[in-house]
């Protein structure tokens, strides 16, 4: 076979068992060899010997000279050189140097008939030596007509008349070990480039090329390595490569092409070009230096590759009578060939043209000439792929041959792959091998059908499995990168490497199974020999059948060098628009059409065959038109009449879903998530309103569209404005379009986030993924780069109080290794149904690009993702008929020319269907007859998807002009959708449009798609992608066949199907479920019997209801028959009657044409279902009479197999009704999924099984923009979410450096760099996002105003009495009490308190209770307790979630956030009443140990320092804030610093010892004072008396501190502030002075409220002074006057004197009411109680924790339970000794909630009895709010009411002292009955009570009636005695 193998074969079989062992593997469905090849080989192969190697660059010429290519080499001894030559190599023996590069640039005088050739010296092999040989004596291009001899001159010395080769090889010193032969050392042409340098031309071709393929071995050529690494090899000047292309794809310009189409003559001769600047062989002189040439001279060349040739050629021996001028040559043309132009495509995507001429200057070596006229001779533009090693410089017609790097790309980075192993292993891991990398591409463009283009995707990941098969051993030791590995299938595991001698037999039985369509040529010495010959077949049209050209050859360094030519006509035309971007093919393709490129295609489109041309046709049927418009016909009689009205027309896209308020809180959420977050990066409780910009692609419609949207959303009202006051033009302000309008609008944007710092803007950025090109690689006046700029600028990355919110559908982009994006910040569509449950209850579901793909494999009818065969085939033979024009030019002509004469078959001309396809004919006739069923004539819509705007007009005339021409102007608009232009619609149509929505102003026109509702309509959609634009529910097919094939990525392939995306009333399919056969097809006539609506429907239902066994089966007729005449019982003058149920089109078609042959039965494959032709005889839409109708009635004909049907299958009787009911066409669709028609080669990239189980748009490149980081990476899974999916896009994608994020790199110390206030919200097409994020908008300010705002007890004072005497004791406007006129007021027994409307009245003389019901009790109180929204004024108190600048240090945090160092101090004090001692903790940061003094010696705390009474400091708060809490943590309002105005104070929080972790978490700035751990369940009572207790401790040791320095003691302050943790607000009632009406209360500081009341008057005088609650009603009172002070009960917020109040304590043991009992007792000790009623306190509703959370448990053996446990009050208490359930709650709270729920019962006569009160000693305790309680104190000298002549009901005795006595209990009288109740500590203190107090003189008691409560020993019960009155 021509090769030399060091092994032995098993077999002489073994070529005939290879070939079917790689025959079987390619048919597999792997795409990688199988390891069958491991059979193949013996030992292992050895390198070829140095002889062998010097032999095989000669081959051709030995075997030319009759020597065998196996026999030795011929000895030979050269002739010793004369004496004192010159014996140096690369100098001839005169000692003159010959080498091209000393001699590119000197001035050479060729004599006329001779060409300059290259010859090589084996002793200088990196050398070419420059010789001049008589022309005749060469080879032409064809290795043909060259004369047996030799005659040359040395181009040294001059020295001319060498005839023999062997002479002039001894004179150049070659220096031969074998015989000189010319054809083995005259190598190459040489020529002069347009700078006039002497380069290597092309292979001097010394043996005629034949058809066979070269069965030689690898070549490797003689001598020392070149050193050059083939995969790092630099690309040659003058080659056109483009390193972002995604598919293997060469750049393609319309200059070239267009301009050589214009020049139709010969080829010039290859040596002489007429172009100055084109590559000479002539008078080889520098353009500087070269004399002016000979008239004659200019004539001499070879003949051209398409001349004619008369002459055989000349004799093979010498005649001296022949010579060149003798030769019969075609004529040379004189036109001037113009510029070569080579297009390279920078990484901008901006083509850049670069001319010939002006190239740099290519250095000496080897070069390729491409022949002129390649693409006129070829009817192709071959590509070039790089792959290993160097590719020769292109010289010539270069710019017809594209080159890409692609694939060189991809065998480099599938060398890298063990560089991801490497790290975890010191073992190296070798990478796949050039000849496997080599072999595996053979075999995958094998495996390649004929239309599809080959994936870098693709060929990546069968390099990385056959990698990993091949060293799985060594990978499985080494963890895995990614979490889901891809098992590979068995590859092959060849026992020994495979060598570069195996390599081209291997690759040649590879490709020999695919026929011709893959070549291996192998025999090439050099790639550049390898290149001519492949252009020389392609000029001869030898590669017609071939679309790839594999070459392999020996470089150099004995290194393998390949490329791959692709010569395919349609894989040429795609990968060269693929590598021009997408704004450069629009160029290029609006080029073709206004330079007139496109008059031949035209010219042809427009002749339909040889007898008629299409506008002839077109005229004879408008004639034809217009005199059937002259007739009378039912319709025009029809319109004198009223038409009924269409009921079931509806519009539902402005509603707002379920599932769109779902992500609106999503959003929502995310950003509360950014404001709670740590990095303080988001404030959200300072901003108190929302603005928003929401910018848009530069599309009017999608302007309009969001702006519609935002006019129908409501937020606008939420944001306050009044939207019957704006216009939708002055919503405009909301809206921007990304344009340089846009620039002006984010400026003003950015200023006004700068001058108002409290409002939040949202930056809404929809349709996101469109333009990320970088500002930095834009041009100056470019719009790519505008969004980089205006969103990414340094003033919004900044501010803090712009958000920026990214919308899109293809977040692909978005998520790389350097996005902006926080994966944590994204926000992903949540999916509607989850195994098959409706989640938001929308009875919808999203029918989009999976539903789609679907609907290809679900089986159970036609899919909805169809492509088109017919016109496929069409459409490849116009483009192999134009190969100079583009592809999409070629392609819309023949769309729109399908749709013109499907009109015109429509309208009468049925012999024309055979110029339309199955597909085109239906849509035309489903657009005309939908309309015709309804009486308000709504139709369907039809989406052409045009990219470029100049084809998009070209089709928007010429269908209007058919359409006209046809009379159907009434019947379809054809709307022309360009981005940059408003819709345009006809009179007629408009005026459809207003009736329909009933719209009254007259100059209203659509401006959104979605306005186009149910209007029957051809929309043309312009652009290159679409911009968002939303699509109405009337969308019945989406033609996507023109769209561009060349671009396999995921966002433009994924954002055209968007366009088809629906939601599918799933309530409807429901409801529809059970129907048989004929309810589905009943009263719908529409339905087509081809594709229309039935099988279409049966996809939708089969995917929404997978579960469901339809009763009804669908024939596979069903497409072989034409649906053009269903819609004749629809049209204008039939029979109204619609068809019946059963009535289809196969009866219907063979009614109408009985001679029509039966049609076979057809299989539901694409190319076959589409190949059909349809039957001719079709009726006239405008003319009804002519209209065919079917024999006999078509109501009860019966759907038959198309093999039984006949003309008379329609004859039979009806048993239905004669006037069905009409159903309008566009409702009855209304849920059903658009037709989705694509490019073949689209389809098959989207239906191709994948390995992953997804679709295989999802393993192509996400996006152009961006780049693989690795080859090595695994595939999508269909088991990965959209979370899972980002994160593998943000591992395996980076940016190109075009991509706006590629400057986004981390900073070093961080992995990313991501900006806090960037969200992505994602979702699929059509989907609804815009409504989410509008949604999201408005209540995001709500949220915003709930922030500001707070829920404030809003209530009325209770207990008033009418009665009360209205005496003014103070004058309204004074601003301080006196002292003297408080002591003359009355105490106020009586609680007014709202809170406190359940607990027990309080006995007062000047207080009578009014005659009411049973009030409620005092937990539904506090449940239903009324409340008002009230907006946080810049005073309020504030909880943790809330964060501004100013409160950060407040707060606690500095600049890097960590929490302020503290200090822990005990402070001990004792007291009588506890027995011991009292041991605090105080918790003191460092910036707050001012507030306190500490000994000198061991900094022991010794007090907390207090100021003096004469101190005043403007900017200071001298009293204490004290503020007991539990439970709030979070919510307590403790950050008083905007209350206080920015004053000193000091702020101590009173916590439990079990909460001390938890709050100094959240206050870390905030003094603590914890209590002992013996409190931890104690109630408010506990917290009240430690504090005051503690304080009056302090105020000693500070007036003992402060007599040391010359002090007085009753000069230090006394006085302390008693703070509940709800106070959020504090107001002042502004009251007029001299009228003493009361003005508006308005809010003020806490710092104003505190420094009044501490510069009263005789303010030391006063025992406690507190503030009135707020009302909203108050003053409105009637009968009621206002008094500025009072004295009464003081609740929440108190100023209480320590010093006064010593001998008045709180009671540590209490739970509710204890301010209540503190008031009392401080009265009663004569201490003046102060309310300032002009000043008002806001009390926050706070749900969460507080003290009233207490749970009733139950106690099982000591232990409590975990759930709380329903306890009836009753249960609360037992007779002691008793076996009852113990509780785990504090006694004194069980006692409480006793009392308080039945003392009713305890107390009978004092029940509902105000003047029978029950007499209460000492203390106040809550019986009930329906018992009545009288308190008095037993101190001496205590102020108590006058009891005389009242008759108590009962006596509540609650841990006596001494001062009751006897005596004391005597002076009150009780009724006979009235009970008595005593409670003491314990057993034994309760008997000595009653002796002491000699109660049973009294009171009888009974065993029965003692009582402990439910406690167990060990927690210390309480008991109580009970009797009655003798």
């Amino acid at each position: 076979m021509g090769n030399s193998y060091a092994g032995q074969l098993h077999s002489t079989r073994f070529e005939e068992v290879l070939h079917s062992s790689i025959e079987a593997s390619l048919r597999s469905n792997t795409v990688v060899p199988r390891p069958v090849f491991s059979q193949l080989y013996l030992e292992a192969e050895h390198q070829p010997t140095s002889q062998n190697a010097g032999r095989a660059e000669n081959e051709e010429d030995d075997e030319e000279d009759g020597s065998e290519s196996n026999s030795p080499p011929i000895p030979y001894q050269m002739k010793p050189p004369p004496e004192g030559s010159c014996t140096t190599d690369g100098f001839c023996q005169a000692g003159k140097d010959l080498r091209l590069g000393s001699m590119a640039t000197e001035c050479l005088e060729v004599p006329p008939g001779f060409l300059l050739v290259g010859a090589k010296s084996p002793s200088v092999p990196d050398h070419i030596l420059v010789c001049a040989v008589d022309r005749r004596f060469l080879p032409d291009e064809r290795g043909r007509n060259a004369l047996l001899g030799f005659a040359g001159n040395c181009m040294g010395c001059g020295e001319k008349g060498f005839r023999y080769f062997t002479e002039f090889s001894n004179h150049i010193n070659l220096k031969l070990s074998t015989q000189p032969k010319k054809q083995k050392h005259l190598k190459y042409h040489l020529l002069r480039n347009a700078q006039g340098l002497l380069v290597r031309g092309p292979l001097i071709r010394w043996r005629a090329t034949d058809n066979r393929v070269r069965q030689t071995g690898a070549v490797v050529p003689a001598g020392p390595s070149g050193g050059e690494d083939p995969l790092s090899a630099p690309q040659p000047t003058g080659t056109h490569t483009h390193p972002g292309t995604h598919t293997l794809s060469g750049p393609h310009t319309h200059t070239a092409s267009a301009l050589s189409a214009l020049n139709t003559d010969a080829a010039p001769p290859l040596h002489m070009p007429d172009n100055p600047h084109a590559l000479t062989n002539g008078h080889h002189c520098p353009p500087s230096q070269q004399p002016l040439q000979q008239s004659g001279a200019a004539t001499y060349g070879r003949p051209s590759v398409i001349g004619t040739i008369t002459n055989a050629g000349p004799p093979k021996k010498r005649h001296k009578g022949w010579s060149p001028e003798s030769s019969s040559t075609s004529d040379a043309s004189t036109k001037a060939t113009t510029t070569a132009v080579s297009g390279t495509r920078p990484d901008n995507g901006a083509p850049v043209s670069v001319s010939q001429g002006s190239s740099p200057p290519l250095p000496p070596g080897e070069s390729v000439t491409v022949p002129d006229f390649l693409v006129q001779t070829c009817k192709l533009q071959p590509v070039i792929f790089t792959g290993h090693g160097k590719l020769p410089a292109l010289c010539g017609n270069s710019a017809e041959v594209l080159v890409s790097p692609l694939l060189q790309a991809c065998y480099r980075n599938s060398q890298a792959l063990p560089r991801v192993y490497e790290q975890y292993g010191a073992t190296p891991i070798q990478p796949l091998s050039t000849q496997m990398q080599i072999l595996l591409t053979v075999y995958y463009l094998v495996q390649l059908g004929p239309h599809q283009m080959p994936l870098m995707e693709d060929l990546e990941q069968i390099f990385m499995r056959s990698w990993r098969e091949s060293h799985l051993t060594e990978i499985r030791q080494y963890p895995q990168t990614h979490p889901h590995p891809q098992v590979p299938p068995q590859l092959p595991g060849l026992p020994q490497p495979l060598t570069p001698s195996q390599l081209p037999w291997l690759a040649r039985l590879a490709a020999s199974s695919s026929g011709e369509g893959v070549l291996v040529l192998d025999g090439a010495a050099s790639l550049a020999e390898g290149l001519e010959d492949v252009f020389l077949r392609l000029m001869e049209g030898r590669l017609a059948q071939t679309s790839y050209v594999v070459l392999i050859c020996m470089g150099k360094s004995q290194s393998l060098e390949s490329c791959m030519v692709v010569t395919g006509k349609h894989q040429c035309r795609a990968l060269a628009e693929s590598m021009l971007s997408p704004g450069d093919n629009l160029k290029e393709i609006s080029y073709e059409i206004y330079s007139g490129m496109t008059t031949d295609l035209r010219a042809f489109f427009n002749s339909l065959g040889p007898d008629e041309d299409m506008e002839g046709v077109l005229e004879k049927a408008s004639v034809e038109s217009r005199s059937h418009s002259s007739l009378p016909s039912t319709q025009e009689s029809a319109d004198d009449s009223p038409k009924p009205a269409c009921t079931e027309y509806r519009v539902e896209w402005h509603e707002i879903r379920a599932i769109q308020l779902a992500v609106a809180r999503k959003l929502l959420s995310h950003v509360c998530a950014i404001a709670d977050s740590s990095t303080q990066n988001l404030d959200l409780g300072s901003f108190d309103k929302v603005e928003f910009l929401i910018c848009v692609p530069p599309s009017e419609v999608t302007f309009q569209q969001v702006i519609l949207h935002l006019w129908n959303s409501g937020v606008l009202q939420e944001l306050g404005l009044d939207q019957e006051v704006l216009s939708l033009q002055q919503v405009e302000q909301y809206v921007v379009k990304l344009d340089q309008e846009a620039v002006g609008r984010i400026d003003g944007l950015i200023q006004k986030s700068k001058m108002n710092p409290y409002t939040l803007f949202i930056l809404v950025h929809d349709h996101a993924h469109w333009d990320l090109s970088s500002s930095h690689y834009s041009g100056g006046g470019s719009r790519e780069g505008l969004v980089d700029s205006l969103l990414n600028c340094r003033q919004i990355r900044d501010a803090p109080n712009i958000l920026t919110l990214h919308v899109t559908s293809f977040p692909f982009a978005l998520q790389t290794q350097y996005t902006r994006i926080s994966p944590y910040n994204e926000i992903h569509w949540p999916s509607s149904f989850s195994n098959d449950v409706d989640l938001y209850h929308e009875k919808t579901k999203y029918f989009g690009i999976s539903e789609l793909l679907e609907s290809t494999r679900s089986g159970a009818g036609l899919p909805l993702l169809r492509f088109d065969s017919s016109f496929e085939n069409m459409a490849a033979a116009v483009e192999e008929r134009f190969p100079k024009l583009h592809s999409a030019v070629i392609r819309t002509q023949l769309l729109i020319q399908h749709y013109a004469v499907a009109l015109m078959v429509v309208a009468g001309q049925a012999h024309l269907q055979k110029h339309t396809s199955v597909e085109t004919l239906e849509i035309v006739q489903c657009l005309l007859g939908s309309a015709q069923r309804c009486p308000s004539n709504h139709g369907h819509m039809v989406l052409l998807r045009v990219a470029s705007p100049a084809l998009a007009m070209v089709a928007q005339q010429r269908l209007a002009h058919v359409r006209d021409k046809l009379g159907f102007q009434n019947h379809f608009e054809v709307v022309l959708g360009n981005p940059s232009s408003t819709l345009s619609l006809g009179k007629h149509f408009l005026e459809q449009l207003k009736v329909w929505m009933k719209v009254q102003d007259p100059d209203w026109t659509p401006r959104t798609y979605l306005e186009l509702e149910a209007l029957p309509c051809i929309l043309i959609l312009a652009g290159v992608d679409p911009l968002g634009e939303s699509l109405p529910r009337s969308l019945k097919y989406c033609d996507l066949r023109v769209i561009s094939s060349a671009y396999l990525q995921r966002t433009p392939l994924e954002q055209e199907l968007g366009l088809a995306a629906y939601l599918v009333k799933v309530g409807d399919q429901d409801a529809r479920a059970p129907a048989t056969a004929s309810d589905l097809s009943e009263s719908d006539p529409d339905k087509l019997s081809s594709t229309d609506n039935e099988e279409e429907e049966v996809v939708v239902e089969a995917l929404l209801h997978k579960k469901r066994k339809r009763v009804y089966s669908h024939d596979s007729d069903c497409l072989s028959v034409s649906s053009c005449t269903s819609i004749n019982s629809d049209l204008p003058g039939l029979d109204p009657s619609p068809p019946s149920a059963s009535q289809h089109s196969q009866s219907e078609a063979s009614a109408l044409d009985p001679d029509k042959p039966p049609p076979q039965s057809q299989p539901q494959t694409q190319s076959q279902a589409q190949a059909q032709t349809p039957p001719h005889p079709l009726p006239d839409i405008r003319d009804p009479g002519r209209a065919a109708r079917p024999e006999g009635d078509p109501s009860t004909a019966q759907r038959r197999p198309s093999k039984s049907t006949s003309s008379g299958s329609g004859g039979s009787s009806s048993t239905r009704a004669s006037t069905p009911r009409q159903r309008c066409s566009w409702a009855r669709n209304l849920n059903r999924p658009p037709v989705v028609l694509l490019p073949r080669a689209v389809y098959q990239v989207l239906t191709a099984p994948d390995a992953s189980g997804l679709p295989k748009s999802t393993a192509l490149l996400p996006h152009p923009s961006v780049e693989w980081a690795s080859s090595f990476r695994p595939l999508l899974s269909k088991m990965m979410t959209c979370t899972e999916q980002s994160l593998y896009y943000r591992q395996w994608t980076v940016p190109k450096p075009t991509h706006m994020d590629r400057s986004n790199r981390a900073p070093e110390g961080r992995a990313d760099n991501f900006h806090p206030r960037r969200l992505l919200l994602s979702g699929p097409p059509q989907v609804g996002k815009t409504g989410a994020y509008l949604q999201f908008l408005g209540i995001l300010s709500r949220m915003l105003i709930r922030l500001m705002e707070v829920d404030i007890y809003d209530e009325e004072d209770i207990n008033y009495s009418e009665k009360l005497p209205l005496v003014q004791h103070h004058q309204a406007g004074v601003s301080w009490p006196s002292m003297d006129i408080m002591r003359t007021m009355a105490f106020d027994y009586t609680i007014h308190d709202p809170k406190y409307e359940g607990i027990s009245p309080i006995y007062s003389t000047e207080y009578t209770p009014s005659e009411e019901g049973n009030p409620r009790r005092q937990e539904d109180v506090y449940l239903r307790r009324r409340t008002s929204r009230i907006k946080l004024s810049k005073y309020a108190a504030y909880n943790t979630y809330h964060h501004c600048e100013q409160c950060h240090q407040y707060m606690g945090f500095n600049p890097r956030y960590q929490l302020y160092e503290s200090t822990l101090h005990t402070f001990t004090f004792s007291h009588l009443l506890l027995g011991e001692e009292i041991q605090l903790y105080f918790i003191i940061p460092k910036s707050k140990e001012h507030h306190f003094a500490f000994s000198q010696s061991g900094g022991q705390l010794e007090s907390l320092r207090l100021p003096l009474v004469s101190d005043w400091n403007p900017d200071c708060i001298k009293s204490p804030i004290f503020t007991p809490t539990t439970g709030r943590h979070e919510h307590g309002l403790f950050n008083l610093y905007h209350a206080m105005d920015g004053a000193s104070h000091l702020h101590i929080l009173v916590v439990k010892e079990y909460e001390m972790a938890v709050y100094k978490k959240y206050w870390p700035n905030h003094i603590m004072l914890v209590l002992p751990t013996t409190f931890n369940g104690a109630g408010i009572g506990a917290a009240h008396f430690l504090i005051k207790e503690l304080s009056y401790h302090n105020l000693e040791l500070e007036r003992s501190r402060r007599v040391e320095h010359g002090n007085r003691p009753h000069d230090v302050w006394p006085f302390i502030i008693l703070a509940d943790d709800s106070c959020v607000m504090w107001n002042a009632l502004d009251v007029d002075p001299k009228s003493g009406s009361i003005g508006t209360e308005r809010n003020v500081s806490l710092k104003q409220v505190l420094q009044h009341m501490e510069s009263s008057a005789d303010i030391t005088q006063y025992g406690l002074c507190g503030l009135r609650k707020w009302s909203s009603r108050y003053g409105n009172q009637t009968g009621r006057h206002h008094e500025p002070f009072s004295r009464g009960h003081l609740h929440d917020f108190l100023l209480l004197n320590v010093d006064l109040t010593q001998n008045v304590q709180y009671n540590q043991n209490r739970f509710t009411c204890d301010d209540v009992d503190f008031n009392l007792r401080a009265h009663s000790a004569g201490l003046l109680v102060c309310r300032f009623n002009n000043f008002s306190v806001m009390k926050k509703q706070i749900t969460i924790g507080g003290y009233r959370t207490f749970i009733v448990k139950t106690k099982v053996r000591h232990k409590m339970t975990d759930v709380p446990t329903t306890v009836q009050p009753s249960q609360y208490i037992c007779a002691p000794d008793s076996k009852h359930t113990f509780l785990s709650t504090p006694a004194q709270l069980l006692l409480e909630k006793y009392l308080q729920h039945t003392s009713h019962k305890l107390f009978p006569l004092s029940a509902r009895h105000y003047s029978h009160p029950v007499l209460s000693v000492d203390c106040y305790l809550n019986l009930g709010p329906e018992v009545t309680v009288c308190f008095v104190s037993s101190r001496p000298h205590s102020i108590n009411l006058s009891t005389s002549g009242l008759l108590f009901g009962g006596l509540l005795l609650y841990f006596c002292d001494s001062f009751v006595t006897p005596g004391f209990l005597k002076k009150f009288h009780f009724l006979k009955g009235a009970t008595l109740c005593v409670i003491c500590p314990n057993r034994s203190a309760l008997r000595q009570t009653v002796v002491r107090l000699e109660l049973e003189d009294e009171w009888r008691f009974r065993l029965s009636d003692e009582f402990q409560t439910a406690n167990a020993k060990e927690d210390q019960p309480l008991f109580f005695l009970t009797g009655k009155h003798i």
